[in-house]
C-alpha cells in the first residue's frame, strides 16, 4: 500500500489463479468488494485499472481486441527502449526538429500501459518484466521539460505503474516515484507561480493536460498533499474553462470541436483517476457554476450528428492555419464525431449515460480500455 508517495508493500508478481470462475462482470464486482473491506489489499482500491486478471476460460473467449492487445506486446517483449531526455511535437509538423524521433519514442510510453494490461490479464510474468524495463529506462533517462503537450503521453507511464508498482523491483519502484514526484510537484509549481486569474495556456487544453499529469501522478503514488492540490487546479481550471452552458475556452480560440476533446479528454482521465479515490469530478461544480459534465452535454449533439461544425474557420491560432496548409487531417471541413469515441468511452466508465453516444461512434471501446475498465458506470 502506498501512503505519502512512501514505498508500497511488495507482493507476489503474480496474480492469483485459485479463483473460482465467475462471469467477467461478476468477477470485476467481487475484486472491488474485496479490495473494499480488506486493510491489506487497500493498495488495488487505488489503481485506475479495476479489471481482475481473466480466468482460463476468459483468456480463450476474450474479446478479439483485448486478444490484439495482448497478441501485440507479445511480438515486441524483446524491444528496445526507446527512452530519450526530451520529447517535443508542440508547434511543429512531421519531420520538423525532433517530431519524428519524439513520435516513435512516444510508442514505448502506449507499450508499457499495454504490457502492464498485458500482465494484469494473464498474469504472464514476461510482461511484468518488459514493464520493469522500460519503465526503469523511461524514468532514468527522460527529463521533464514541463510543456504538457509535448508530456500529455506519460499517461500511459503512469498508468503502467499504478497497476504494476506493488510487484515491481524496489529499484525500478523508487525511480519511478521519484520521478512522478517531481513531475507533479513540477508542474504545480509552474502553475502557481502565474498570476490570478490565469490566462493563455494556463485556461485552455494545455491546462487540461497539466492537471491530467498532476492528478495521475497524485492519485497514483496516493500523496495527500498532492491530490490536495489535484483538486484545487481542477477546480480552478473548471472554473476558467468551462462556461456554466458547457462551452470551452479552446472552442473560443480555435473555433474546433477537434480542441473540444483534446481539452475534456485529460479532463475526463483525470476524473477517473480521482474516481478511484471516492471523488466525483464529473460533478464537481466550480465556483461560477461549470462542471466538466455540462461540458461533456455541450458536445454530445455534435457526437451524435444532431449538430455539425466547420472546423477552424475562425481560429485566432495561426498554427492551426500552418497545419491546414500542410494537408494534415482534420484542420478543416466538417468534424468528424467519430474523433470523439474515446472520449465518450472513458466518460461511459464514469457515467453510464453517455454509454450509447460512445457505442454509436465506435461499437466497442479501445483494447486497453477494454483490459483497464471493462465495465461502463451505472
Amino acid at each position: 500500500m502506498k501512503r505519502n508517495g512512501q514505498a508500497p508493500i511488495r507482493r507476489s508478481a503474480r496474480a492469483p489463479s485459485t479463483r473460482p470462475f465467475l462471469p467477467r462482470s461478476a468477477a470485476t464486482l467481487l475484486a472491488v468488494a474485496v479490495c473494499a473491506l480488506s486493510p491489506g489489499m487497500a493498495h488495488a482500491a487505488m489503481n485506475l485499472c479495476a479489471a481482475p486478471a481473466l480466468q482460463t476460460s476468459e483468456r480463450t473467449n476474450a474479446d478479439p481486441g483485448v486478444k490484439a492487445l495482448v497478441s501485440n506486446v507479445q511480438a515486441q517483449l524483446n524491444a528496445p527502449a526507446h527512452a530519450v531526455p526530451r520529447l517535443h511535437t508542440e508547434g511543429t509538423l512531421p519531420h520538423e526538429g525532433i517530431y519524428d524521433q519524439s513520435k516513435e519514442a512516444e510508442k514505448d510510453l502506449d507499450l508499457l500501459r499495454d504490457a502492464a494490461l498485458a500482465w494484469r490479464a494473464t498474469s504472464d510474468d514476461r510482461y511484468l518484466k518488459l514493464v520493469d524495463r522500460l519503465l526503469y529506462a523511461w524514468v532514468t533517462t527522460y527529463q521533464p521539460s514541463f510543456n504538457p503537450i509535448d508530456e500529455t503521453p506519460f499517461e500511459g507511464l503512469i498508468l503502467a505503474y499504478d497497476m504494476t508498482a506493488s510487484a515491481l523491483p524496489v529499484k525500478t519502484r523508487n525511480a519511478t516515484m521519484a520521478f512522478l514526484t517531481k513531475l507533479a510537484n513540477g508542474y504545480i509549481a509552474q502553475i502557481d507561480a502565474q498570476k490570478r486569474p490565469l490566462t493563455g495556456t494556463f485556461r485552455n487544453n494545455w491546462q487540461s493536460h497539466r492537471v491530467k499529469l498532476i492528478s495521475m501522478a497524485a492519485f497514483t503514488l496516493d500523496n495527500r498533499k498532492l491530490i490536495e492540490s489535484a483538486q484545487r487546479l481542477y477546480v480552478e481550471h473548471i472554473n476558467d474553462n468551462i462556461a456554466p452552458d458547457g462551452t470551452t475556452v479552446d472552442f473560443g480560440e480555435r473555433d474546433a470541436l477537434h480542441y473540444v476533446t483534446y481539452d475534456l479528454q485529460p479532463l475526463v482521465t483525470a476524473a477517473l483517476a480521482a474516481r478511484r479515490h471516492n471523488r466525483n469530478w464529473l460533478n464537481e461544480r466550480a465556483p461560477g457554476g461549470a462542471t466538466l459534465a455540462a461540458a461533456l452535454n455541450w458536445l454530445t449533439p455534435y457526437a451524435t450528428g444532431e449538430k455539425t461544425h466547420e472546423e477552424f474557420v475562425h481560429s485566432s491560432v495561426p498554427f492551426d492555419a500552418k497545419r491546414r496548409e500542410a494537408g494534415l487531417p482534420g484542420y478543416s471541413g466538417q468534424w468528424d464525431p467519430k474523433n470523439a469515441a474515446e472520449l465518450y468511452h472513458l466518460a461511459a466508465r464514469l457515467d453510464g449515460r453517455y454509454l450509447p453516444i460512445a457505442r454509436q461512434l465506435a461499437p466497442t471501446p479501445p483494447a486497453w480500455l477494454a483490459v483497464c475498465l471493462p465495465l461502463p458506470a451505472r
